[in-house]
């Protein structure tokens, strides 16, 4: 594994995750206090990453909206694998049937629409916020992970073992979740990681056009939107979301390309 990546990766993700938990109980500034006559001031003793148009912290802010896009990307991930990985499964396991043929055209369908459209759909029925954000890019991931999942276990079908399998007679659902999906686990581990990294992306867009978490959530998408016209004036505001959201990413990207070579077998048999 790769020490260089895994170690700053982690460290990045940790801190943010640790900064989402304690936001649960800690904050040095209630965020949803507006102090009005201390607005847009530098970074301080006072104020660390110093304070917006609206007087309100940043650095609490920054806390509070680690927490919103971290939720918003790991349900997100969790939904579609655990709707796109079954999928792929059922897929691989009816290679060229018609149940083979509707799942992977469905999913080539849904795989044409990005989330933002998704959500601009589902938020035009229900209206914007966390959960339709969620929904939006929970459905955009399941063909992701689909596809994978199918890809990988075609690959396994043939092999010796799940022959075996079959000898002894098993059924084809047994066999996927007893044999197969235990063998494309690390596989599935490192897209989980990049499709975070993509969902907090992705989490930070549909806030950024209005369409995620609404006020008085604080959201690193939101904050980039409100500070767009302040750049000039006070850079602070729009640098801190976007290096809360950059470390982020670049963490989980350091991380999962770190996951991805500890389990690359190649690189196992020259560590052995």
């Amino acid at each position: 594994m790769k020490l260089r990546t895994l170690i700053p990766g982690a460290l990045l993700v940790l801190i943010f995750l640790l900064a989402a938990v304690v936001s649960f109980v800690w904050t040095p500034f209630d965020v949803t206090k507006l102090d009005i006559p201390n607005k847009l001031q530098s970074p301080s003793m006072g104020h660390w990453f110093g304070t917006d148009q609206l007087g309100r912290d940043i650095f609490s802010m920054i806390m509070v909206g680690a927490r919103t896009s971290i939720a918003v990307a790991f349900i997100a991930v969790g939904i579609g694998m655990l709707i796109g990985v079954p999928l792929g499964l059922a897929a691989a396991a009816n290679q060229g049937s018609l149940i083979d043929e509707l799942i992977m055209r469905t999913n080539d369908l849904v795989f044409a629409f990005p989330a933002l459209l998704i959500a601009i759909m589902i938020t035009a029925v229900f209206g914007p916020g966390a959960v339709n954000a969620i929904i939006a890019i929970g459905i955009f991931n399941i063909p992701v992970f689909a596809r994978l999942t199918r890809g990988a276990a075609l690959s396994l079908w043939s092999r010796e073992f799940i022959l075996a399998a079959k000898v002894a007679g098993k059924r084809a659902t047994r066999i996927s979740f007893e044999h197969i999906l235990p063998n494309i686990l690390n596989l599935l581990i490192v897209q989980g990681t990049i499709q975070f990294s993509l969902g907090i992306l992705a989490e930070a867009a549909l806030s950024y056009v209005g369409l995620g978490a609404q006020p008085p959530i604080p959201s690193w998408g939101r904050m980039l939107a409100e500070s767009q016209t302040l750049v000039s004036l006070a850079p602070h505001v729009a640098l801190f979301p976007g290096f809360a959201i950059l470390l982020t990413v670049l963490g989980l990207n350091l991380l999962g390309d770190a996951l991805r070579d500890w389990f690359d077998p190649r690189l196992q048999r020259l560590r052995s």
